[in-house]
């Protein structure tokens, strides 16, 4: 008796979940939401490729010295790459000594205590510190970004919708705001217009403002449309260093495992010979 009211109980219930699924289903075909106003003029990312997109992609590192000097020069007063180390710059090609010298020459010293007194003090880098915080904390970076707070960039192309592609065009899109926006979502005060940001208006500035902002001294020409891309590409290394060897591993994965179904294979094709064989004889 117990069973068979468990039995009509979870009929009910599930019962229950279909009609709910299907009333859903059908209010939603039938009455869609309604995007909002400024959903018509937002754009999907451009169509950009980097040399790590693929199965068979690898990072170029001359593209990415260019972008961590693009992230150095243009993007570092503001954002940070905490989860990245100096020495991780070594997997770029920088020599040791180089590195050496871009940590003891970064422009925000790394903060440390004072041995002698217990407070509160800073250093200059080494290589086995981290890229150190451009603020302090929040509320300095709020205070000096118009109430915004600049995101953390070490993983930005894993944590943004469209990747990399998302970052090129986000730091290529800015524009005048179409005529035909409405009044009410023009962007304000310290706000500027950008159609591949969620909601049009972003509070950071256009950060890449002309060609030959960077100096590059590998002679590639500094356009404003590739320093986006050196720079994404940086970002691509900062938020996966290990996605190269993780591509080459899944291919030896999968060598391994087609060569382990070959074998697999042939030896079921010799042990069931002989017991066909034997079968047959005993047929006969």
């Amino acid at each position: 008796m117990v069973r068979f009211f468990g039995i009509l109980i979870g009929l009910f219930f599930a019962g229950l979940l279909v009609y709910s699924f299907g009333r859903g289903a059908v209010e939603y075909a039938t009455n869609p939401p309604e995007k909002p106003v400024y959903y018509a003029f937002h754009e999907e990312p451009k169509d950009v490729s980097f040399t790590s997109d693929g199965p068979f992609g690898k990072f170029d590192n001359q593209q990415l010295q260019r972008g961590f000097q693009v992230y150095k020069e243009v993007c570092a007063a503001c954002h940070g790459i905490r989860l990245v180390a100096f020495r991780n710059l070594t997997e770029l090609g920088y020599s040791e000594d180089e590195v050496k010298a871009i940590a003891a020459n970064w422009p925000i010293e790394t903060p440390d205590i004072d041995p002698n007194t217990g407070e509160a003090s800073s250093r200059p880098s080494v290589p086995a510190d981290t890229f150190p915080e451009p603020f302090a904390n929040d509320v300095a970076a709020a205070a000096a970004n118009n109430n915004a707070i600049p995101p953390d960039l070490s993983l930005i192309t894993k944590a943004r919708g469209g990747g990399a592609p998302y970052i090129y065009s986000l730091l290529t899109g800015y524009t005048e705001p179409p005529a035909e926006l409405p009044e009410a979502n023009r962007p304000g005060p310290g706000l500027h217009y950008n159609p591949y940001f969620a909601n049009l208006n972003i509070a950071m500035a256009q950060p890449i403002v002309l060609d030959d902002q960077v100096a590059y001294s590998d002679g590639t020409k500094a356009t404003m449309s590739q320093m986006a891309q050196d720079v994404s590409a940086f970002l691509i290394w900062t938020a996966e260093p290990s996605l190269i060897k993780q591509k080459q591993t899944g291919w030896a994965v999968i060598a391994f495992l087609l060569i382990a179904t070959i074998l697999a294979f042939l030896s079921y094709k010799s042990i069931w010979a002989d017991v066909k064989a034997e079968k047959k004889k005993k047929d006969a």
